[in-house]
């Protein structure tokens, strides 16, 4: 009866305080680099904006995956798939994952994070099957990798960018790492015995 009145996951958070002071050093990041006069560094207040909001929702996204679990593996593994997803949405924004913003094949990564999502919430945000969903995430990750590489081939909307399509293609496949490692620190989570939602 005591454990139920003294939750695990809301008692500490090692990596709560890394997190928001991470994504207000992002958000800081280019606003120093624009009083440096680093060129092509020229953010509008609507950067600022769009990149707070978009920080205050993955962190938020953290804190909620916080209460899944006490374990520090499963937080992490939590913390590294929602920074994952942040970048994914991120770079497709500002430069896209092949040729440019405006280029549709970009609109295949909206389905490497469906992956994850639809996975987590399938999984019920348990540690195993978390683990299998991030794999499936960078299962997808790698094809979407491999389409844009063909569609690249041939000049898509507004072409290949400045690298070569093989170049763009294995830059994008890299983004299945952090997919992995999330599923890495989930698995890990898993083989202690962690249970998703026992812990909150």
């Amino acid at each position: 009866m005591s454990t139920l009145a003294a939750p695990g996951p809301l008692r500490r958070n090692r990596l709560r305080a890394l997190v928001w002071a991470g994504a207000a050093c992002l958000l800081l990041l280019p606003a120093v680099a624009m009083w440096l006069g680093v060129d092509g560094v020229h953010w509008t207040p609507g950067d600022f904006i769009v990149m707070g909001l978009m920080l205050a929702v993955a962190c938020g996204l953290y804190e909620v995956g916080t209460r899944f679990s006490g374990s520090t593996a499963y937080r992490a593994g939590f913390a590294l798939a929602v920074a994952t997803g942040l970048a994914t949405v991120w770079v497709n924004l500002a430069v896209g994952m092949f040729g440019g913003e405006a280029n549709p094949i970009n609109l295949l990564f909206a389905g490497v994070l469906l992956v994850a999502g639809a996975g987590a919430l399938l999984a019920r945000f348990r540690p195993r099957g978390m683990a299998w969903t991030m794999t499936a995430a960078a299962a997808a990750q790698l094809l979407a990798a491999a389409l844009g590489w063909w569609a690249a081939l041939v000049p898509v909307g507004d072409g290949a960018g400045g690298a070569g399509p093989a170049r763009e293609a294995l830059l994008v496949a890299g983004f299945a790492l952090p997919w992995l490692g999330a599923a890495g620190l989930f698995g890990y989570a898993a083989l202690r015995g962690v249970s998703g939602r026992s812990a909150a």
